[in-house]
């Protein structure tokens, strides 16, 4: 971190005069590259899923600026450690995909592109995903440093053949209606042993502030931000309410699950006494799985977003995903902004919804219409969406310390009292 630190934003330092960099909008975005050829990072799963809509943004900036774009693709694995390396050498990318979760130490270490002053140029700007966009923004979200790229949701993830079989034919659509419906699948399975109509691992950390996130939204859960000064939203009220009702329904329908996270939740499904999860959309895939899981589930898991108080107004999901930056030393910035300006605008993000989510609530629908099964993280997309403290000083050691408490409330703890427990260590590294 200290090292990142050092890096400084080319824009604040670059005359009128200067290269792409410069801190002026009209240089933050650059359509003068004849003769020049920009790079850019991208991970290969667009590569593998959506290569037609990379090529395509390719040939519209090829036709609008005369520059040529060279891919370079990348892996997950150690990519952090790589990215490091290239934003502090003078031969940083012009453009870049990080991990949402990631974003927060570039941003604090100013070692991206302010595009603050650009940002309404980008298409449906306005519309972006509240948490992927608040990924990318300064922890007061005044400033813009990164742009939302693709998004994927938690949902739930349930067996429709023991929910019908419970006289449950329709979706729940509120938490009322889901506890019913609940209450009717473990009455109908009471003789099945260790049965969790809805199981909800303790550890679960993204489930439980799920439920909490809801009076909060992107800008304050678990900690908002003030200045440089983060303060404490685990023992609001409000908060403590929704933790309250994810306890609620742990002890109601959950078995043997409080001190264990997530992790292992598909393998335990496709042994078949758990009618319902809350995972990734993704995860049905893994249930399901040849090798780990039970093929036979292939017919019987349908997901929806996790109901909320009312219908329409889901639980609020916990966004994951990428975004797009423009590296401070990039030697073609204002080239790399374009390009990011042309890869994510309404054309190419409609094409990319064929195959994940895209980045504006506007274009969900043409993901939601690709495939019925995209239906359920699609409105989970749309709906309230919330997000880490966005600061670079969040790590896992916040995680498991959050994790600790909501384990020990679902062993019985007090939900104010073990939230209360952990508030200093959990927020106070923030402020370090």
């Amino acid at each position: 971190m200290a090292a990142i630190a050092t890096v400084l934003v080319a824009s604040a330092c670059s005359s009128s005069s200067s290269s792409d960099s410069g801190s002026k909008s009209s240089e933050v975005l650059s359509k003068d590259g004849k003769g020049k050829k920009i790079t850019v990072w991208l991970m290969d799963d667009a590569q593998k899923q959506w290569n037609e809509v990379v090529e395509a943004a390719k040939t519209q900036f090829k036709n609008e600026t005369g520059a040529d774009v060279e891919i370079q693709w990348q892996t997950w694995s150690n990519y952090t450690t790589k990215v490091d390396t290239a934003l502090l050498s003078d031969n940083a990318p012009d453009a870049i995909e990080i991990g949402n979760t990631q974003a927060a130490k570039y941003i604090d270490a100013e070692s991206f592109v302010d595009l603050t002053s650009v940002k309404s140029k980008f298409d449906n700007s306005d519309r972006w995903l509240d948490s992927l966009a608040a990924s990318g923004q300064s922890a007061d979200h005044s400033k813009t440093y990164a742009v939302p790229y693709y998004a994927g949701a938690r949902v739930m993830i349930y067996r429709k053949d023991l929910f019908e079989a419970a006289g449950v034919t329709q979706a729940p659509t509120t938490l009322a209606e889901l506890k019913t419906a609940l209450d009717k699948v473990k009455a109908a399975n009471a003789g099945t042993a260790n049965f969790s109509a809805l199981y909800l691992p303790g550890k679960n950390w993204y489930s439980a502030v799920s439920f909490g996130a809801g009076s909060f939204g992107v800008d304050g859960v678990i900690a908002k931000s003030s200045g440089d000064k983060w303060t404490s939203t685990l023992t609001d009220p409000k908060f403590i309410e929704g933790i309250s009702t994810w306890n609620d329904l742990q002890k109601a329908y959950s078995v043997g699950g409080t001190t264990v996270d997530e992790t292992d939740q598909d393998a335990r499904m496709a042994q078949g006494n758990i009618a319902a999860i809350i995972g990734n959309g993704w995860e049905v895939g893994s249930v399901i799985d040849e090798k780990n899981g039970n093929p036979a589930l292939k017919d019987k898991l349908a997901t929806i977003a996790l109901p909320g108080a009312a219908a329409g107004d889901p639980t609020p999901a916990f966004l994951g995903g990428s975004d797009l930056a423009v590296p401070a030393k990039a030697k073609n910035a204002g080239l790399g902004a374009t390009f990011l300006q042309i890869f994510t605008n309404t054309a190419q993000q409609t094409a990319l919804a064929k195959h994940a989510i895209p980045n504006a609530k506007n274009l969900v629908d043409a993901y939601k219409a690709a495939d019925k099964a995209n239906e359920a993280t699609g409105n989970a997309a749309q709906g309230k969406t919330w997000f880490i403290p966005n600061s670079p000083l969040w790590s896992g050691s916040n995680e498991t310390e959050l994790k600790n408490a909501l384990s020990a409330i679902a062993a019985g703890g007090d939900p104010a009292t073990e939230l209360k427990k952990v508030e200093a260590k959990v927020v106070g590294s923030l402020n370090d």
